[in-house]
């Protein structure tokens, strides 16, 4: 049976490679995007939905889907402030969870972070270790939580920071040997690629992908490019 996945954050870097994954994967018959504004892609099997992403628990129109996909998520600095970045990272978050249950979704997969850990005194990593549990609290079929360590790929927006950084990165990753594996870099279409093949696998309850798993997942669909 074809089934359909709905993605907020489709105009991020990881959100970008998924999306174009899932309109190329025969199992998905209808793919639903939520953000503030469009994005470029056009496809006859895309609903694109222009929303306050504040405010969807309160959507009375809320569509549904089988997988939801959240790669939302912001910067300290492009945020602003730390009560901004939690409005993003938390709270866009958490409603589109409670919302995409409610409206019948059976599986939540979530773009979170290496390090997630709510008792952390980073306040970068607490609030993502603060939005998986939350996330855990909800009865979906199945939660797959990703925690890539440094991303890379193609910005729309060029950081200077992390283009000075992805070199660095590619020339130290060979070195991150055993335990130190979970923290080397990883490209966003690897992850994409991983959350396409997880969610297919849907294994039940709370998973919890690092490294090591999401590039064993991403290799499993090298030929699904985007």
């Amino acid at each position: 049976m074809r089934r359909a996945a709905l993605v907020a954050g489709a105009s991020g870097l990881v959100g970008g490679h998924l999306l174009k994954l899932l309109l190329a994967d025969g199992r998905y018959a209808h793919v639903i995007t939520l953000g503030r504004r469009p994005v470029a892609t056009r496809h006859p099997q895309l609903d694109q939905r222009v929303v306050d992403m504040g405010a969807l628990e309160t959507l009375t129109d809320f569509p549904h889907a089988d997988d939801v996909f959240s790669c939302l998520g912001t910067t300290l600095k492009a945020a602003g402030s730390q009560r901004a970045f939690r409005k993003v990272d938390y709270d866009y978050v958490l409603g589109l969870a409670r919302a995409g249950q409610r409206a019948g979704a059976r599986q939540f997969l979530l773009v979170s972070a290496l390090g997630a850990d709510a008792g952390s005194r980073i306040f970068y990593t607490r609030v993502k270790g603060e939005i998986e549990a939350a996330v855990r609290q909800l009865p979906y079929r199945g939660i797959q939580i990703f925690r890539p360590s440094f991303l890379m790929g193609d910005r729309p927006e060029a950081r200077l920071a992390e283009r000075v950084a992805i070199p660095l990165a590619r020339a130290v990753a060979p070195l991150l040997a055993g335990p130190l594996r979970r923290y080397r870099p990883i490209h966003a279409a690897d992850v994409a690629r991983a959350m396409v093949k997880i969610a297919k696998e849907a294994p039940r309850g709370p998973s919890v992908f690092e490294y090591d798993g999401i590039m064993a997942a991403a290799r499993s669909v090298v030929s699904l490019s985007p």
